[in-house]
């Protein structure tokens, strides 16, 4: 008996890892990509500019992991020293008490991390990329700090639930209460979120919209609405995304895209959007998160069982506020695994986008200039180092798809 308990956790983190291999190996894109041809960054870059991307995104990397190893090194405190007043007065009342604990741990991190966010801020704002007075931009973390403890506290509370009602199996419902927040988040976000950060506007009549509805037709894709938002008002960088499901979805342009870059390369970026819908790719993202879900949420019920020394695997012991620390470390470390995995699949994702724009324009040069100009708006690095970007590149490097452009090039 003594040995399968010490077996639990290994075999939590081998069917996690397991299960991430397996969602990515099924629903990676089988045709579509095209491999991208190796060019030399210097050839698209000059010295001043990767000097001025790599000086900045540097420090921006270093604030950014700083961030997440003082925000989990908090939470792991908290689970190994709770402040046991605190958490006895809020056991009385177990969900009322997961709730505030939930809320609380919320707003300890915003605050533990605040000077570095800041640090960030002002070095993006001294390179020309973050257009904020700092005003704004702590309204915005007000705003995205008592967003973030709602939900929080909602997760507390049931979080107290589930684990009161399921005890040894709490991971299953857990589960499903994942995969419905990624549901809702994808549904509701962009329609009661997002407002409250951006204004966002029907794209009107023009070149513009005359090329999204064109490409939209060519493509054989129901883009839903079409939107501008002012993005200007908080940053210099350009960008497009696409988001909801049903009555929400969307394809969504940042204004400072549409006026400051030329039509052909606007008509690049619309027709990358269009490909995520044609194929579907925020439907494949809820998949990925609904095959790994169950064995993500049992890892976390492992290792929450371990940094809580007994809070939640013993039965004789009701599970009260006090081991919220410990689930939520838990779940810190989880995420942060599933979400590199998950980067796996999206990164081979974005790459089919980028091939179905090409294939839609039967424009490289657009396409290689759009590149090109993004990294310099954006200030990014075009060759970042490849631990990080596996880590954490959400999109193919800069670089890989100017290859993508070259190679479509001399294939065509």
């Amino acid at each position: 008996m003594e040995r399968a308990g010490r077996l639990r956790l290994p075999l939590a983190i081998l069917v996690a890892v397991a299960a991430a291999g397996a969602a990515t190996f099924l629903l990676r894109p089988r045709s579509g990509t095209i491999e991208p041809a190796a060019v030399d960054v210097q050839g698209y870059f000059t010295a001043f500019q990767l000097e001025r991307a790599e000086d900045f995104r540097s420090v921006q990397r270093l604030l950014g992991v700083g961030g997440l190893v003082v925000g989990t090194t908090t939470v792991a405190l908290l689970a190994w020293r709770p402040p046991r007043r605190v958490f006895d007065r809020l056991a009385r009342r177990p969900v009322l008490g997961g709730a505030a604990a939930g809320a609380g741990i919320s707003l300890l991190l915003v605050l533990v991390e605040l000077p570095l966010s800041a640090w960030r801020h002002d070095r993006a704002v001294d390179v020309g990329l973050s257009t904020q007075a700092w005003i704004d931009w702590f309204g915005d973390v007000a705003k995205a700090t008592g967003i973030d403890a709602v939900f929080a506290a909602a997760g507390g509370a049931l979080a107290l639930v589930l684990v009161r009602r399921f005890r040894r199996h709490w991971w299953a419902p857990g589960a499903v209460v994942v995969v419905g927040f990624g549901v809702v988040t994808i549904w509701l976000f962009p329609v009661v979120i997002d407002p409250i950060f951006n204004k966002f506007e029907k794209l009107p009549p023009g070149p513009t919209r005359s090329d999204v509805v064109e490409l939209a037709e060519r493509a054989g894709v129901d883009v839903g609405e079409v939107f501008r938002v002012d993005a200007s008002r908080r940053t210099t960088a350009a960008n497009a995304y696409v988001g909801g499901l049903g009555h929400s979805k969307r394809v969504v342009l940042y204004d400072n895209l549409i006026s400051g870059f030329p039509r052909d390369e606007v008509r690049t970026v619309v027709a990358h959007e269009l490909g995520h819908q044609k194929h579907n790719d925020l439907g494949r993202g809820l998949l990925w998160l609904a095959i790994v879900a169950p064995a993500g949420t049992f890892l976390t019920q492992r290792l929450a069982e371990v940094f809580s020394r007994g809070g939640l695997g013993d039965p004789d012991i009701r599970p009260v506020p006090a081991v919220l620390p410990a689930i939520a470390l838990a779940l810190a470390l989880v995420s942060f695994g599933v979400g590199a995995a998950s980067n796996v699949l999206s990164r081979q994702v974005e790459g089919r986008a980028d091939a179905f724009a090409l294939r839609m324009t039967e424009d490289p040069d657009a396409f290689v200039s759009l590149e090109r100009r993004l990294a310099l708006r954006n200030v990014s690095d075009p060759d970042p180092p490849a631990l990080l970007h596996a880590l954490f590149g959400t999109h193919p490097t800069t670089i890989e798809r100017i290859g993508i452009g070259e190679a479509w090039r001399t294939e065509n």
